[in-house]
This record gives C-alpha cells, sequence and structure tokens, in this order.
C-alpha cells in the first residue's frame, strides 16, 4: 500500500542499507544520500514525503539541514541519532523535527513511528482549513501560519501544532502526557519537558499580545489556553 518517498539521510552505509531494505520491503521509495550538503539538492530535486536524518554528516551535520530543510517545506524528519541525552531530542525537536529516534534503534520501532508520522501528516493535509482565531492571534493549522496582531510569525510546526492544539480546546487542562501524547504522537517516546521548552518559546512570541486570553500554567497539573470570555 505505502508507496511514499523517504529520504535516507546518513553517512553509515550499513545503516542506510539495512533501513533501505526494511522499507522497500514496506513497499516505500527510498532515496540515501551520505553527506549534509548533497541532501539540501537532493531533497530538493525528490520532494520526498519524509526525511530520516542522522546528526553527525560530513558537509553540514543533521542540525543544519533540518533546519535549511524546514526553511523550505513542512516535510516531516525524523531525526537518527547516537546522542540520546534529552538536550539533543529537545533541540531536534526545537529546530523542527517531527521526532528523535537514539540509535541503535529496532528497525520496526523506525517503521512504527514513520508510519505514525505520515499518518499525522495525511490526516491534516486531508482536512479543511483548520484555523482558530483569537484578539491578536490567528493559528491556521492547514497553512501552518501563526499571526500576532496582523503579522506573521515563523514558528517550528511542533510549537504550531501544540498552540492550536490548546486554542482550539480553551479553558481544558492538558496533562504533559496527554499532549505528548495527542500532540507529538502515541509513539513519541520523549521526555515530558519537551513541552515545557515549546511552551516557554510560545510565551515568548506571544507574551503581551492580548488582555482576553493566556497560555496559563496549571501547577502539579499541566498547561491550558485560558480564555477571559
Amino acid at each position: 500500500m505505502a508507496n511514499e518517498k523517504i529520504m535516507i539521510v546518513d553517512d553509515d552505509i550499513n545503516i542506510c542499507e539495512l533501513l533501505r531494505l526494511y522499507l522497500e520491503k514496506e513497499n516505500y521509495y527510498t532515496i540515501i544520500v551520505n553527506d549534509g550538503l548533497e541532501a539540501i539538492s537532493t531533497f530538493s530535486e525528490y520532494k520526498p514525503d519524509l526525511v530520516l536524518l542522522d546528526i553527525m554528516l560530513p558537509g553540514l551535520d543533521g542540525w543544519q539541514v533540518c533546519r535549511k530543510i524546514r526553511n523550505m517545506s513542512n516535510t516531516p524528519i525524523i531525526m537518527l541519532s547516537a546522542k540520546g541525552e534529552t538536550f539533543d531530542k529537545v533541540l531536534g525537536l526545537e529546530l523542527g523535527a517531527d521526532d528523535y529516534i537514539v540509535k541503535p534503534f529496532e528497525s520496526k520501532e523506525v517503521l512504527a513511528r514513520i508510519k505514525a508520522v505520515l499518518r499525522r501528516t495525511v490526516t491534516s493535509a486531508a482536512e479543511q482549513v483548520n484555523e482558530v482565531e483569537y484578539e491578536n492571534l490567528v493559528v491556521n493549522l492547514t497553512n501552518y501560519e501563526l499571526k500576532v496582531k496582523g503579522v506573521q510569525i515563523d514558528t517550528p510546526p511542533k510549537e504550531l501544532e501544540l498552540l492550536f492544539h490548546l486554542a482550539s480546546n480553551p479553558n481544558r487542562v492538558f496533562t504533559r502526557d496527554q499532549l505528548l501524547d495527542e500532540v507529538w504522537g502515541f509513539d513519541y517516546y520523549g521526555d515530558s519537558r519537551t513541552v515545557d521548552v515549546h511552551i516557554k518559546r510560545l510565551r515568548e512570541k506571544l507574551e503581551g499580545v492580548s488582555d482576553k486570553w493566556e497560555l496559563r500554567t496549571v501547577w502539579s497539573v499541566g498547561y491550558k489556553f485560558d480564555t477571559k470570555e
């Protein structure tokens, strides 16, 4: 059933071949790149449906590649890395990655993450315009646009999805685990502090925008989009 194009970016030829064999068995079309600079040109040429991206690469590292791809497209990115520290995971997600898998990994886990990310992407694309609007704030999940006081603000996809989820459910309190589950997806095995980092960055963008709503911390529970009306 699957015919999506997946670009594998890793300088380890054995890992690339293992992933290629496993993914093509599942009927995915694969494109292999071993260099960060080449990854940018190949991405522009082939326009893959998803990118599996290693961090330690020649040419440009995975962080730089992720940033450049995200500046061009909202194509899903799953980072693959031996760097398993929370800082590295959070950095990858902040740069716009949709998921982060630590090496060594099980091929079945990679496949499950790919299917989950693509499923969320297809669902979002199939939906009609998804937009919530409050005073001085418009969050559009169809075009992935955030407008504050009429001005479009560059926002990483996960930050925008988190804000949209909260603003679509005003005054409802979500725990960090609920937000990880409902925004990042049930396959995401992340640290709940990831949510805190994204909330902090959203607050920096939204500080003083309106006195009729706010991103509020509910101590010992989680967060909510609090409206005053």
